[in-house]
Parts: structure tokens; C-alpha cells; sequence
């Protein structure tokens, strides 16, 4: 799930927003730019639109924060959620979780979703008894969208609710939760195909331009969130026993907080192509510092010592020898970051980068070790 916005920490938890948003947010302003009345200006329904899609955003995240915090309370440790238009998709580890767990959250999410229809209605109604026509107009959209996503998180098919319910089914009877999340993704993968198809049947053959399009863009974010959550869950599959030391790179060039970033351009970068550091006094670890860092540096001030711009090593994630490959991957996606140094006893033993361990992962999957 790495590469899309971060929008902060909440109780801890990274939160991220897919890029389907872009695509709910026409959508859901296309809609209202073509219901609400003509008598209307086209500027003000396109207003009415952004603000209906604002407020399902609200929904939707205060919907996946309930979710969040019914997982903490049952001490199941909620690293990262990115937020997709049909809800979240929450990032726990397997080790933390359970079918039965999985089974209360999921239902948590249907019961959360049923609760935020039934409020946009109970709204929708005091406002048309007060004569407020064109909110409770809107608000009524909302609670049509909402009551939609409700019965949408019963298709058997991960990441939606059903698709939650079945993986813990399928992992309470197999005992293999990997192999449980990858037949409940292809599952979404396949209704999600169906879907798009279903969309562009409707173009071709119904003439129904506005449905069609809805539909097959449901169908592609269904698809979308499938194939991510098959290729996380495909990941830690093939990441299984090994460990960060088996991974590592035991050759590396540490740096000293004396040498200079002109030194180390010259000398290393320009050479290697290397673009993360480790800064070392001895094995002692002092610091890292990446090719981000140098480029802020002016051409004028590049004569300066690395310790003036290096990450402090109280500030790095480290990790140790005997950590499993697959937590090393969550931390560093979680964190955004794609080097970890590892330490023995306070010593520096090797780096452990995202690129090896994706192509490690991609390696074994092919193989199927």
C-alpha cells in the first residue's frame, strides 16, 4: 500500500488515501450535477456535489475509525489503513489476529455502515419536515449512496465486509490464513471483472451512459483493492522463515559524521550508485543519510561535514538479525522508508533494503518456495 498520500497518524495508526477517491469524487458529483434540478445553476449542483463527496469521505473515514478502535480494543495492533471509496483496508499482522476477531470487526464494519445510512436518513427526514429542500436533498443522497455501500460490504469478496467474513471462515476451517486471503481476493478480483463487464455491457447495449459508468468504476476499485491485498498477502507467504540476516547486505560502505558530502558524492555515490549511508563511528551506529538528504544541499555548502545533514540514529528504524523478513516489509511500507540498518548489540551488521526483499519475495512466489 506504499506510495499513496499519508494523511497523518490517528492513536498512532497511519492513515493513506487511495487514489480512487479521485474517481468517487467524480462520480459522486456527477451524480448530483445530474439529479438535482436544472432550475439550479450548474455552479451551484457541481457545489452541491463536492460537498456530498466531502461528507461520505467523513463517513467513510469515522466508519473505518470505529472499525479501527474495535481492533485495539481487542489488542489487535492496527499499523496502517488506507482508505479506499468503499471503506478501508486495515493493515494487522496475522500473528495478532484470529477468525473469530476477524469475524467481530467485519460485522463491526457492516453494523457501522447499516448505523451511518440510518443517521443521513433520520437527518434527511427533520430537514424536509423543516422546509430545507436542497440540504435534505443532499443529505437524502448521502443516505442513498451509504444504504448502496451497506449492501455492496455483503459481496464475498476481500477486502469488502463479505469478503472479511469469508477469509475467516476459510481460515478457521484451513488453518492457513495466506492461502485464506488469497481465494477471498481472487473472489473480489473476479466480482469486481464482472462488474466492469457488467458496466460496459450497459454502455453498449442499454445506452445507460451514467450506469454504466458507475458500475464498471465499482468494478475497478473492487479489482484494485483485491489484487493489492493478493499480492500483500503473496508477499508474506513467500517472505515466510527468512530472516533480516539472510537478507542483508554484509557489504556496505559506512560513513564517517566527519567525511564530507563532496567526499561522498565523488567517492561513493558517483561510483556505486548507492543512495543511502550509513554513518558509522567504527561499528557504532551514528546516523544514515540518503541521496534526499544530499540533493537539499546547495552546490556552495557541499563541503560539509555528513553529520550536519545524516539522520541521527536515534531517529532510524532498526532492525535485528533473527526479525522476519515479511515485518521488515510491513515497517518499512508503514514508514515510507526503503533501508533499515541492522544492529548486533549496538553494532552495525548490514542493510536490509525494499528492493531486495521485493525481488526476494517475487523470486520465491515465481518458484513457489
Amino acid at each position: 500500500m506504499r506510495g499513496f498520500p499519508n494523511l497523518g497518524r490517528i492513536f498512532g495508526v497511519s492513515i493513506r488515501l487511495h487514489y480512487t477517491w479521485a474517481l468517487a469524487f467524480a462520480l459522486i458529483t456527477a451524480i448530483m450535477v445530474t439529479q438535482f434540478p436544472e432550475a439550479y445553476p450548474l455552479w451551484q449542483r457541481v457545489s452541491f456535489g463536492i460537498a456530498t463527496s466531502l461528507l461520505f469521505f467523513i463517513s467513510v473515514s469515522i466508519r473505518e475509525f470505529i472499525i479501527s478502535l474495535t481492533a485495539l480494543s481487542r489488542g489487535i495492533p492496527v499499523k496502517s489503513i488506507t482508505l479506499f471509496v468503499f471503506g478501508g483496508v486495515s493493515h494487522t499482522s496475522k500473528e495478532a489476529t484470529s477468525p473469530a476477531l476477524e469475524l467481530l470487526v467485519a460485522a463491526t464494519g457492516l453494523l457501522t455502515s447499516l448505523v451511518i445510512a440510518g443517521v443521513f436518513y433520520g437527518i434527511y427526514a427533520l430537514l424536509a419536515n423543516t422546509g430545507s429542500i436542497v440540504i435534505a436533498g443532499l443529505i437524502q443522497w448521502l443516505a442513498f449512496i451509504y444504504f448502496f455501500l451497506f449492501l455492496f460490504h455483503f459481496i464475498p469478496g476481500f477486502p469488502l465486509g463479505g469478503g472479511r467474513i469469508l477469509r475467516a471462515l476459510l481460515w478457521k476451517v484451513t488453518g492457513d490464513y495466506e492461502w485464506a486471503t488469497r481465494i477471498a481476493s481472487w473472489t473480489g478480483w473476479g466480482i469486481g471483472l464482472l462488474c466492469i463487464a457488467g458496466g460496459i455491457l450497459l454502455l453498449i447495449f442499454g445506452r445507460q451512459w451514467f450506469n454504466g459508468l458507475v458500475l464498471a468504476g465499482v468494478g475497478l476499485v473492487l479489482q484494485t483493492a483485491a489484487t493489492q491485498s493478493r499480492r500483500q498477502a503473496a508477499l508474506r507467504e513467500a517472505l515466510k522463515k527468512i530472516k533480516a540476516q539472510d537478507i542483508m547486505a554484509k557489504e556496505y560502505s559506512p560513513i564517517t559524521p566527519q567525511s564530507t558530502i563532496s567526499q561522498l558524492i565523488h567517492d561513493y555515490i558517483l561510483v556505486t550508485g548507492q543512495h543511502y549511508f550509513v554513518v558509522a563511528d567504527g561499528d557504532k551506529l551514528q546516523g544514515a543519510v540518503t541521496m534526499r538528504d544530499i540533493k537539499r544541499v546547495p552546490k556552495r555548502r557541499r563541503g560539509s561535514h555528513i553529520g550536519k545533514i545524516m539522520i541521527p540514529a536515534s531517529e532510524l528504524k532498526t532492525a535485528h538479525p533473527q526479525q522476519p523478513a515479511a515485518s521488515l516489509l510491513d515497517q518499512m511500507d508503514e514508514l515510507g522508508i526503503d533501508h533499515m540498518p541492522v544492529l548486533e548489540e549496538d553494532k552495525v551488521i548490514g542493510i536490509v533494503s525494499r528492493d531486495s526483499l521485493i525481488r526476494l519475495a517475487q523470486t520465491r512466489a515465481e518458484l513457489r518456495m
